[in-house]
């Protein structure tokens, strides 16, 4: 490596989204253009943003560490992430755009005529997105600090310093521009460096050490008893259904003209993502037989950073691995960017009044309070850090979404006990997890910990009967517009129109 090299490509990256940022803050002018670029991003570019933004930390250096540490059980991963998408495409997508919402709550609010629900609602999206946030600045953080050995803190506080300025700057049609970018230097960062890499180990013979023979059944740190074959199922469901509850992946559907480009643009972002978890998952392959001495649990999210200078130690790998630094730091950026917009939007309707100037302070608080939580807290590691965001979206807001678009009988006070229920019930199982997880031994002990360590299996379905139930029991409150709403959610523009 070349420190000297890797933060020149780190600035190259910070000001290229400067730029291209600036360039999204001259259009940014009406408080439409700040929370959903006016409506009017079309799908190619709208699904570069997705995937700039939903291709994080976890996925740019954590995914290859995860193959590295557990071999082809890690691909569940990039599988639950990348299908996510098609319960997206299905169920919310075009519903969704045409809600005419501009966040969450929002449409939360409009759909259950509850302004009590509607707070409930942005407290769970600030937390989930808060979450999400933490991660990403612990990933600069590492980044930073193996490639150049800065302070711990160092990668972190550049990274929201850029996010919040650019977000309070631009809003929504400044950072689509960056995030479309983004995508594609994080896919062209790893692809390279992945073919090189594949044909300058074409012709080798692949060198077992002794080190790799306890690399086949290396346990990764997801939590307690995470090899049971429950704990695959549930994290399955986690990331399947919590994709649907994650608020910056939702709002950029506000962004789309209408609800068939919407649909469009879900289409090409499971491509878009797929093809990226390829390239990354083929870094972990080959980490597995170049690189088996970093198969331990954090150390493990460098490896793609560390692969270029391991196999070609000359100036070759050098210019990789700058390449990799760029890409990933294209992934911090984009990922916290789309999060803070999101939460901006929300705190800046529900605190204050609604204004550009209020969404700009909303930014603020929205990098200030993760940017504490990630230095006082050390990295974990970064892919099971994100499946707890979706586990925590999947439980909590992921039913009330689905059932306020698809039912009828949905009603305000059934929402806020299933919401409730599914993040205390997911809250509690987790502590459980950390509090008894080293005290249980034995198959039955084994399940016990994988129940409380991945509980989405059971506790997403217990969330929905609960919003079931009590909406059952409330049916005279079910809200008096429901079937019109629910029209103008299913009912295609121009049928609607006519």
């Amino acid at each position: 490596m070349n420190p000297a090299l890797d933060i020149a490509a780190v600035v190259l990256v910070l000001i290229a989204t400067v730029v291209l940022g600036a360039m999204g803050v001259r259009l940014s002018r009406t408080t439409g253009d700040f929370f959903v670029a006016s409506r009017s991003v079309r799908s190619v570019w709208n699904a570069s943003a997705i995937s700039g933004e939903y291709l994080s930390a976890g996925t740019f250096l954590g995914l290859a560490g995860l193959v590295l540490l557990v071999g082809a059980d890690g691909f569940w991963f990039p599988i639950g992430y990348a299908a996510g998408y098609l319960l997206l495409l299905l169920f919310v997508a075009a519903p969704l755009r045409r809600s005419g919402a501009y966040t969450i709550p929002d449409f939360i609010e409009a759909r259950l005529e509850s302004k009590a629900v509607r707070r409930l609602t942005s407290v769970l999206v600030v937390v989930i997105g808060w979450l999400y946030i933490v991660p990403q600045l612990h990933g600069a953080s590492l980044a930073l600090k193996v490639v150049a050995d800065l302070p711990g803190w160092a990668g972190a506080v550049v990274v929201a310093v850029v996010v919040c300025g650019l977000v309070a700057a631009g809003g929504m049609r400044a950072i689509t521009v960056v995030q479309g970018m983004q995508y594609w230097l994080k896919l062209t960062a790893l692809l390279v460096p992945a073919v090189v890499l594949l044909i300058a180990l074409s012709g080798r013979e692949p060198e077992l050490s002794p080190a790799m023979e306890p690399l086949q059944a290396f346990p990764v740190e997801l939590g307690p008893a995470a090899t049971h074959p429950y704990a695959t199922g549930s994290l399955m469901l986690a990331l399947l259904l919590g994709t649907i509850g994650l608020p910056h992946v939702l709002v950029r559907f506000y962004t789309s003209p209408d609800g068939g480009s919407a649909r469009r643009t879900t289409v090409l972002v499971v491509a878009m993502i797929g093809a990226f978890y390829a390239v990354s998952g083929t870094m972990g392959l080959i980490a597995r037989v170049v690189t088996p001495d970093l198969a331990h649990p954090g150390l493990a999210d460098t490896v793609v950073l560390a692969l270029p200078s391991r196999v070609l130690p000359g100036p070759l790998g050098t210019l990789l691995t700058a390449l990799v630094v760029a890409g990933a730091f294209a992934a911090f950026l984009s990922t916290s960017s789309g999060l803070v917009v999101s939460l901006a939007g929300v705190i800046s309707q529900d605190v204050f009044d609604g204004s550009v100037r209020s969404f700009r302070l909303s930014a603020v608080l929205c990098v200030v309070v993760p940017l504490g939580v990630a230095l006082l807290t050390g990295p974990e590691a970064l892919v099971s850090s994100v499946g707890t965001v979706f586990l925590v979206a999947a439980t909590s807001l992921t039913p009330v979404i689905l059932l306020g678009v698809w039912w009828r009988g949905l009603t305000a006070r059934g929402a806020a006990a299933g919401m409730l229920v599914g993040a205390l019930t997911c809250g509690a199982a987790l502590l459980g997890s950390a509090l008894v997880g080293e005290a249980l031994s034995g198959a039955d002990a084994a399940l016990a910990a994988a129940l409380l360590a991945q509980p989405a299996a059971w506790a997403i379905p217990l969330a929905t009967a609960v919003v079931v139930i009590v909406s059952l029991r409330d049916r005279d409150r079910v809200p008096t517009r429901a079937d019109r709403y629910l029209a103008r959610l299913h009912l295609p523009e121009r049928r609607r129109e006519a």
